[in-house]
């Protein structure tokens, strides 16, 4: 009888955290770049009922979520018209260098300048480094498809793309910045496939509409997994009963 209210909890558990997985994509609907989580559910452990392990019936501990990666269709493009503004056509990203020293991927278009006039993005400057040099107006930089920076017939930098080799195997780290790890490969300098678009930006690919729908099909499941634990109770109650 235990089994089954270790079965339901686990249940509770993974509905939680596929609830908290949805509340943080309804908080970055409008975060520029942000790409959805993806949820999965796996089996626990699960073995033969009967005396001696028969065949029959799976007795086990329930289910456990896991993240399987990020929405990898892309959110569509919003027109800005701002210089500085880029939107990443294909599975690449900019890279940034965080203050511990580290370089951490994003798809934040909305390019900045700082101080000593870099491009940064998701405000952390971009690697490798571009700078813009004094007395340019942002208005007149051009960035090309191909990334090169110029002014005019001058050009002043040119903005790098990575990829890795699973994107979905990259490890999120907040501020909508991302890492790679030993599944998603090193990034490397993306192919010719990806390319910029200057003027615009990618807006989140997250439809509420679905998350919405999600969350409520998650909040169901959740309460029965709880009523789930309350029937369990009441059986041992009366198991219990009839045992004095």
């Amino acid at each position: 009888m235990l089994e089954g209210m270790y079965s339901a909890a686990a249940g509770m558990a993974a509905q939680q955290q596929r609830l908290d997985a949805l509340s943080n994509d309804v908080a970055n609907a409008g975060t520029i770049g942000y790409q959805r989580q993806r949820i999965a559910f796996r089996d626990l452990v699960y073995t033969p009922s009967g005396p001696g392990g028969q065949a029959g019936v799976m007795e086990g501990s329930g289910a456990a979520a896991v993240t399987i990666g990020r929405g990898g269709s892309g959110g569509s493009y919003k027109s800005t018209g701002h210089a500085l503004d880029v939107a990443i056509e294909g599975a690449a990203y900019l890279q940034v260098r965080r203050p511990d020293g580290t370089n951490a991927l994003t798809r934040n278009g909305a390019l900045t300048l700082d101080s000593q006039r870099r491009l940064l993005a998701d405000g952390l400057p971009l690697q490798p480094p571009v700078r813009i040099p004094d007395g340019v107006d942002e208005k007149d930089i051009s960035i090309a498809p191909d990334g090169r920076v110029s002014t005019g017939d001058r050009q002043i930098g040119a903005i790098t793309l990575f990829s890795v080799r699973a994107a979905d195997r990259l490890q999120p780290v907040g501020g909508n910045l991302y890492v790679p790890t030993d599944a998603s490969g090193p990034a490397t300098r993306a192919g010719a496939d990806a390319a910029l678009r200057q003027g615009v930006v990618e807006t989140s690919d997250v439809d509420l509409g679905d998350v919405m729908a999600d969350m409520i099909v998650t909040q169901r499941a959740y309460q029965l997994a709880s009523r789930a634990i309350s029937t369990q109770d009441e059986m041992a109650q009366i198991a219990n009963g009839v045992k004095k």
